[in-house]
């Protein structure tokens, strides 16, 4: 399949490392010009640095902004007034034993996870609307249906967007632009990788050692047995980014290597 995004702009979210960088790595790979965004000047400028030394030729300009209050949304949005393809990317999360989950953390998990993505798409999807054509999609992980005991409110935050997702879908039904999720399983990102690394280290075994006693144990329902990687996720952005993907929308795509063991 010969996926061109040609002539498109996009606007990834969260976007310099991890599963959003990969994702705006694969959308300038298709010919599409690309905002990375992060909240620090530094390393917004290296992601953009980074992406145009691995993709010669392409695209790609940075925007540094906090994307979890409205002032930071207004700011990319007057740098980037319009865009073809949204990608709601970014998110944080961390293991928190309910009863310590403040409310100061609540309020912050949905600002980061749900209002940056409200947000976005309430001013982008309405210029998109207006022409014909566009693409809307969020990361809404497995967590979103698939609830960890340790991390109750990342699971509640990204539920809201996989709903937010399919009733924005509905709200542009028969306008050219097409609303999806997507869902990725634990994915191998700078972030974790690190983690595991040093675990590694300290217990004297190889990062495959560590993969696989989790794999084994508390992510058995795994049909890979491995972490996914970001361009496995990228990959399935692409596409829904892609004219081949016109008839795909109000959809939650799972590319989580069979963790979910439902087929809806």
């Amino acid at each position: 399949m010969d996926i061109k995004l040609n002539g498109k702009k996009a606007v990834i979210s969260g976007s310099t490392t991890g599963i959003g960088f990969a994702i705006a790595k694969g959308l300038a790979k298709a010919g599409a010009s690309v905002l990375l965004n992060g909240r620090f000047e530094e390393q917004v400028t290296e992601a953009v640095e980074r992406l145009k030394r691995e993709i010669p030729g392409a695209e790609a300009c940075g925007f540094a902004a906090d994307l979890s209050s409205s002032v930071g949304v207004n700011e990319l949005i007057n740098y980037w007034p319009e865009t073809d393809i949204l990608v709601n990317n970014l998110g944080i999360f961390e293991p928190k034993e309910f009863f310590e989950i403040t409310d100061e953390d609540w309020e912050h998990y949905f600002q980061v996870n749900v209002m940056s993505a409200v947000r976005l798409s309430r001013h982008y999807a309405k210029g998109m609307k207006e022409k014909g054509w566009g693409r809307v999609l969020f990361n809404g992980s497995v967590t979103g249906g698939f609830y960890l005991g340790e991390m109750v409110h990342y699971g509640a935050a990204k539920a809201a967007v996989l709903g937010l997702s399919r009733g924005l879908a509905e709200s542009l039904a028969k306008s050219g632009v097409t609303v999806n999720a997507f869902i990725p399983g634990p994915t191998k990102t700078e972030r974790n990788s690190e983690y595991f690394d040093h675990w590694a280290k300290e217990s004297g075994k190889s990062f495959q050692e560590i993969e696989k006693g989790l794999f084994d144990k508390d992510l058995s329902t795994s049909l890979l047995g491995r972490f996914i990687s970001t361009e496995e996720v990228a990959n399935m952005v692409v596409f829904l980014a892609s004219e081949q993907a016109s008839a795909i929308t109000g959809a939650a795509l799972k590319v989580d290597g069979g963790i979910v063991r439902s087929l809806l």
